[in-house]
């Protein structure tokens, strides 16, 4: 068996169920989850900070990482990842995306976690780099069909050393977004968001390794 190269990053629903804490727990114990991408349906900052304090536990207690993502406008991102304790920021950059992502990169300066999804072009993904992001992440759902996914994790891991992330739809994706030399493999929500989320994870795992099917 070899050792993999490429972690797992799950990406969690908008909508956090009552047994999300359960859930998460449960997932990143099935795999080698690096991190956990927390995408919060908009509200006020008050809540999403208790949000995030109920959510955040159960994926840092298995070491992963958790960054947190939310497109309410006007919404201190900074501010409730600090206030809920979670690792980190995922922007959702706009048109013109270096801007923001600097002020964001100037402001998280304490050690958090910095990244950048929703990129729609490569123009835009080589601004999130070059405004220092920790990431970039390919592949979000209804932003990219699965084969130019696979195509912008390739491009983006042969010349850039900035960690990609490329998010896989299914779990025949996993091995071949791998192969592209991403760091990261992401599972959408639909994969491991459920009753059988953690084994989902496991067989994703398996898939890594050259375990799976």
């Amino acid at each position: 068996m070899s050792e993999p190269s490429t972690r797992l990053v799950l990406l969690s629903g908008p909508e956090a169920g009552p047994d999300l804490v359960t859930r998460l727990a449960a997932a990143c114990a099935a795999g080698d989850v690096a991190a956990v991408i927390l995408r919060l349906a908009p509200a006020d900052e008050r809540s999403l900070v208790k949000l995030v304090k109920q959510l955040a536990p159960a994926a840092q207690a298995a070491g992963a990482a958790v960054v947190i993502s939310c497109a309410a406008p006007g919404l201190d991102l900074v501010s409730v990842a600090a206030r809920g304790g979670a690792d980190g920021v995922h922007a959702l950059a706009a048109e013109e995306p270096a801007a923001e992502l600097r002020d964001l990169r100037e402001r998280l300066r304490d050690g958090r976690i910095l990244g950048a999804g929703r990129l729609r072009s490569r123009h835009a993904a080589m601004e999130a780099g070059e405004a220092g992001v920790d990431y970039v992440l390919f592949g979000e759902s209804g932003s990219a069909a699965p084969e130019d996914v696979r195509a912008q994790a390739a491009w983006w891991a042969e010349i850039f050393e900035t960690p990609c992330i490329a998010v896989a739809r299914s779990l025949d994706a996993v091995a071949d977004l791998a192969a592209t030399g991403a760091e990261f493999v992401g599972l959408d929500a639909a994969l491991w968001d459920g009753p059988d989320g953690a084994a989902a994870v496991a067989a994703a795992q398996a898939r890594l390794v050259g375990d799976g099917p």
